[in-house]
């Protein structure tokens, strides 16, 4: 997966294509819920990423803002998944005016649930955290694509070209 960490090892389950995403109920930067029942139907992409305001992930959510109209034109709706709360998630959004919801998991359980908490490294250190990846979501609810190398700075680009190849196969 890119991620660096062996799954036997650390009892990690990654989702992977092809799989159902599991069932999810978070609420977004208003306190609505949103969840794998109400995105049924729908083509998205879901981000998940460690931290609001924080330099790379700053970066990332405005590449993706950058990019979000082409990326709708592809039909596809996109949302932000973090641990931040609800009242974070706003006060990020204003700031960089994203027109896309950030969803707020503080108890990790959707992050878990989707196998993107453990242990990694950053700056030279082991620690826990997020592993910022990239869904990309059918009207089934199915996985048809990750991103887990993602290029903060050109995040909005690689999605944009991962739904390329889509149009492609």
């Amino acid at each position: 997966m890119g991620i660096g960490f062996n799954n036997q090892t650390h009892d990690i389950m990654i989702i992977e294509v092809g799989q159902k995403v599991p069932t999810f109920e978070l609420l977004d930067q208003d306190e609505k819920p949103v969840t794998d029942v109400s995105l049924q139907g729908k083509r998205y992409i879901l981000f998940f990423y460690p931290k609001d305001d924080s330099p790379g992930c700053t970066k990332e959510a405005c590449s993706i803002r950058d990019n979000y109209k082409k990326i709708q034109k592809e039909g596809f709706e996109v949302y932000g998944i973090s641990p931040d709360k609800t009242s974070k998630h706003r006060k990020f959004i204003d700031k960089y005016e994203f027109q896309y919801d950030l969803l707020a998991d503080p108890e990790k359980e959707t992050i878990k649930k989707f196998g993107l908490w453990g242990p990694k490294k950053f700056m030279g250190k082991e620690i826990t955290g997020v592993y910022r990846t990239t869904l990309f979501v059918d009207e089934e609810g199915l996985v048809t694509h990750i991103i887990d190398k993602v290029k903060t700075k050109e995040h909005g680009e690689q999605i944009l070209s991962v739904l390329q190849e889509m149009k492609v196969s």
